[in-house]
């Protein structure tokens, strides 16, 4: 990781910090902030979440927006609008799961834990995904 570490003031504890690239963790602060007030939260495990928000920084990248990288993306955004995180998907997966697809967000009950961390289906229409279902 070429990009300098995380700043102090982010909130994450020191050694995940220093594991991270700093615009890693400037999307971390700033989805958080935009999210847990509508009721989504960041996944516990953070390295985790840390990972998926790192993976979303590549597909930008690649692509100009953030596809869902636990999911295959055509690299047209036309193509890819449903599994642009947050996907079209996150808020019935959370409501009915506790979770969205790719674990990036949880509900409340979930990050508290009073609700158990079950197998989230993939809600994507076989017809959405480039070059068929892969199995």
């Amino acid at each position: 990781m070429n990009s300098p570490a995380c700043s102090e003031t982010d909130g994450l504890p020191r050694e995940i910090r220093a594991a991270y690239p700093a615009e890693v963790c400037d999307l971390y602060d700033k989805l958080r902030a935009l999210q847990e007030p509508k009721g989504y939260f960041f996944n516990k495990n953070i390295r985790m979440a840390l990972d998926i928000l790192e993976q979303l920084s590549v597909t930008k990248a690649r692509y100009g927006y953030m596809a869902c990288p636990c999911r295959m993306a055509a690299g047209l955004r036309g193509q890819d609008e449903d599994i642009i995180c947050p996907c079209a998907y996150r808020q019935q997966d959370v409501h009915e799961y506790g979770s969205c697809f790719c674990g990036l967000y949880v509900s409340k009950e979930r990050y508290d834990g009073t609700i158990p961390d079950v197998y989230v289906p993939d809600r994507r229409p076989p017809e959405r995904i480039p070059f068929g279902r892969h199995t």
